[in-house]
């Protein structure tokens, strides 16, 4: 592996690019914030998904054992992220009239299904917060023990007041307490905590509510909170290296995350917290009151009033890939057009470079595009300037295969394989199957190969039907000398 340097993160947590130095080399621990399944997966869960695959797939390239743990959310995250209303599988369950595990599995079922779309690497561990009510009482209990929570009437709740007297609450968020308390109204139901900020680690179920377990406090189900802390120091440890997630779980999931883990151990869990930005739409915050609410579904089949047409996942990936992690992206159908072409560049000179011939002398560095990768990918996975190496070098293997530019069979080797392992090991794309998968190829060339048969009986009119007729389903074609090329447009 050629590869020089270190890899350097952005830590939200100390807010600058920090050099990336596991706890337990060559070990990993990484832990990203999963879905809560109880709607299709949108554009919003494919940025972390995509993002931290990236990452998973990097570290794994640099020679890491990662154990990736990526949880499912199927009790207690509440509709309004708080302490208030309903479980929003709950609420789902009621509308459809059906069991609440049933909307889990149908939605879990169709996440893992478009993770496979996007060429989603599976996580090394998939934990439900359901399978572990045993682990987050546990730790509600150490948390009381240590005098950071106090429970009311069957409920748990964390004394963030408490906490701050010793500790920083905010300082992965940057938030002021004494703001948050003069900001944070008193709701229904909150007036037995006491304080405004205070959040739950076990909420007391009411008689309507179905899921629930038993507990030294009473039936009650978890705060949406605890089950991250509660699963990853489970599988990582009680110090791991790297936390993941949207950039809108950053307050109060986060931040709350952090201080139950310092409250049940003193510790830190976390030694570098990371976060994607978010995706919006025509310069819009993605959102259903404003009907710009699109879902992977959606996407990959055109069935939305925002769509001029459907989009392959591969597209969806390159798409999210052409910014930082960190950086906002804009969803139009201009931008995915764009992006379209761009994929089809690289996937087109995949398939060229295997025309190209060694030469004596090269007029290509091979290793400084290698290098250069590498770099761009050490710089906090900088996806955009990769790719902008894998264009630069598309632009020398169409001009090799064109025999205006050389190149040596060494560096000819080396540019094959690094040029592929970029596009398809660690950025994750794939060949578009159902456009140009293995089988349209083979479609295609048994159509082109009778035309070509049409071509020397001389029944030119046969030939130009079956070329224009491809040509209308966006097959271009050229003949050359002793047969023909063709490309997707």
């Amino acid at each position: 592996m050629e590869n020089g340097g270190k890899l350097n993160i952005y830590n939200s947590l100390s807010r600058t690019r920090e050099v990336f130095e596991p706890l337990n080399p060559p070990h990993v621990g990484l832990y990203v914030c999963g879905p809560t399944v109880y709607g299709e997966a949108h554009l919003g869960h494919a940025r972390p998904a995509v993002t931290f695959d990236l990452l998973f797939r990097y570290l794994s390239h640099l020679g890491y054992k990662v154990r990736y743990v990526r949880n499912i959310t199927d009790v207690g995250h509440l509709e309004s992220d708080a302490d208030e209303g309903e479980d929003k599988i709950l609420k789902k369950a009621r509308l459809e009239q059906i069991e609440p595990m049933e909307v889990v599995q149908h939605y879990s079922n169709l996440y893992h299904k478009n993770m496979e779309q996007l060429n989603v690497l599976p996580p090394s561990i998939e934990p439900q917060a359901s399978g572990h009510i045993i682990e987050q009482q546990q730790l509600v209990e150490k948390i009381l023990e240590n005098g950071y929570a106090y429970e009311r009437n069957g409920s748990v709740y964390f004394d963030v007041m408490k906490y701050h007297s010793k500790y920083n609450y905010g300082k992965l968020s940057g938030r002021v307490l004494e703001d948050l308390i003069a900001n944070t109204r008193e709701l229904e139901g909150q007036q037995e905590k006491r304080n405004s900020v205070d959040f739950a680690l076990w909420k007391r179920a009411e008689p309507a509510h179905l899921m629930r377990w038993p507990s030294k406090w009473g039936e009650g189900f978890p705060g949406w909170h605890l089950e991250c802390s509660a699963m990853s120091t489970k599988y990582l440890g009680e110090v791991f290296d790297i936390h993941g997630g949207g950039i809108d779980l950053l307050f109060p999931h986060h931040e709350c995350e952090i201080a139950q883990s310092v409250a049940a151990s003193g510790k830190d869990a976390v030694r570098y917290w990371m976060h994607n930005n978010m995706v919006t739409i025509n310069g819009q915050k993605m959102g259903k009151s404003l009907h710009n609410f699109i879902t992977l579904n959606e996407l990959f089949e055109g069935r939305h009033d925002l769509l001029e047409r459907p989009y392959h996942p591969m597209i969806i990936r390159f798409f999210m890939l052409q910014a930082n992690y960190r950086s906002t992206i804009d969803f139009s159908n201009e931008a995915l057009q764009a992006a379209e072409k761009g994929f089809d560049r690289l996937m087109n000179a995949v398939e060229t470079i295997k025309k190209i011939e060694p030469a004596e002398t090269s007029s290509w560095d091979a290793g400084e595009f290698i290098q250069n990768c590498y770099t761009a990918m050490n710089d906090d996975l900088n996806t955009p300037v990769v790719i902008s190496h894998l264009f630069e070098a598309t632009r020398f293997i169409n001009s090799a295969a064109e025999g205006k530019d050389t190149i040596t069979a060494d560096d000819l080797a080396r540019l094959k394989e690094h040029f592929r392992m970029f596009i398809f090991d660690i950025l994750g794309l794939q060949q578009k199957e159902g456009r140009h998968g293995e089988l349209d190829e083979k479609l295609i060339n048994t159509i082109l190969q009778i035309r070509q048969e049409a071509k020397e009986r001389k029944d030119f009119e046969t030939a130009d039907k079956i070329r224009d007729e491809l040509q209308k389903l966006g097959v271009e074609v050229r003949d050359v000398k002793g047969g023909f090329e063709w490309d997707i447009k």
